[in-house]
C-alpha cells in the first residue's frame, strides 16, 4: 500500500531581555592650571579644541582612527565612531520556512532554516531552540534525544547547526562576518551528527558580537510502519541577552 508523507516546519522567533542598569551622577572638571586651560577637552582623536593661551596653542588634528574591538578576559573595548550607550539585542529571520518535501523510509528528509543575532554593548547571548517534532494526528516523530548520526528506515528527527556531507551535502558553518563572535554549543557543533532535544542552548556569544549567520540543519527519517499523512512542527528560537 502505498503512504505518502510530507513535512514541514515553521520558524519563529522570541528575544528576550534581562538587565540590571545603574546610573549616577558623574561630573567633569576641567583641564586647567595657572598657565593654561583646556576647554571642551576628550579621551580620542581631535578632542581638545580651543587649547590655546597667550604662552603656546594647540591646534586640533584628527589622526588615524582604529575600528574594532580590543578584549582580554576582565574587558573589552570597541572602537570607532560614537554610537548609543544603550544594549541592543537583534535578529532577522532569512529563511523561516523548512519544506522537506516527500519523507521515504529508503532516503532521509533534510532541510535548513537560517537566521542571524548581535549584540551590542552587553555580555553575550545564548540561543535556545524549542517546539515538537514533526506530528502528524496522534503520531509523532521519534527526536534524537542523543546526538547520532542519520540512520536510514529508522524513525529520527534532529538538527545541528554546521555543514553537513551525510546524509547529503547540507547546512552551513557559521558566518561571522568582521566582528561577530557566535558559537555553536558542542551537542550541535558535530558535522554528520544530529541532535534535538526541546529547550536546549544551542548556540551563544560570550561577549559583544556583530552579527552572526547562523543555519539549522534538520533531517528527518522514517520507517516503513511510519503512518502516512501530512507532517508539521512549529520551531521557536528563543534569544537571551546576558548582562
Amino acid at each position: 500500500m502505498f503512504k505518502r508523507l510530507a513535512g514541514w516546519i515553521g520558524i519563529f522567533c522570541i528575544l528576550a531581555y534581562y538587565a540590571s542598569l545603574q546610573t549616577a551622577n558623574v561630573y567633569a572638571e576641567t583641564l586647567q592650571s595657572t598657565n593654561y586651560k583646556l576647554d571642551e577637552s576628550a579621551i580620542g582623536t581631535g578632542g581638545q579644541n580651543q587649547a590655546s593661551s597667550a604662552n603656546f596653542q594647540a591646534d586640533n588634528a584628527t589622526g588615524s582612527l582604529s575600528i574594532g574591538n580590543s578584549a582580554s578576559s576582565s574587558y573589552q573595548v570597541e572602537a570607532g565612531t560614537k554610537t548609543t550607550p544603550y544594549p541592543t539585542l537583534s535578529f532577522a529571520i532569512s529563511n523561516s520556512n523548512a519544506n522537506f518535501g516527500s519523507f521515504s523510509p529508503t532516503t532521509a528528509a533534510t532541510a535548513t532554516a537560517t537566521f542571524s543575532v548581535s549584540n551590542y554593548t552587553s555580555y553575550g547571548y545564548v540561543v535556545q531552540i524549542m517546539g515538537s517534532p514533526p506530528t502528524n494526528g496522534l503520531h509523532t516523530i521519534d527526536a534524537m534525544n542523543t546526538t547520532d548520526s542519520s540512520q536510514i528506515g529508522k524513525e529520527q528527527f534532529g538538527i545541528n547547526l554546521v555543514a553537513n556531507t551525510l546524509p547529503t551535502s547540507v547546512g552551513a558553518n557559521p558566518n561571522n562576518g568582521q566582528f561577530g563572535f557566535g558559537s555553536i554549543d558542542s551537542s550541535y557543533s558535530m558535522p554528520n551528527q544530529y541532535r534535538y532535544i526541546s529547550g536546549e542552548t544551542i548556540a551563544s556569544a560570550p561577549k559583544s558580537s556583530g552579527a552572526t549567520a547562523y543555519t539549522i540543519s534538520y533531517i528527518v527519517n522514517v520507517a516503513s510502519i511510519t503512518p502516512g499523512g501530512k507532517y508539521t512542527s512549529n520551531q521557536t528560537v528563543v534569544i537571551t541577552g546576558t548582562y
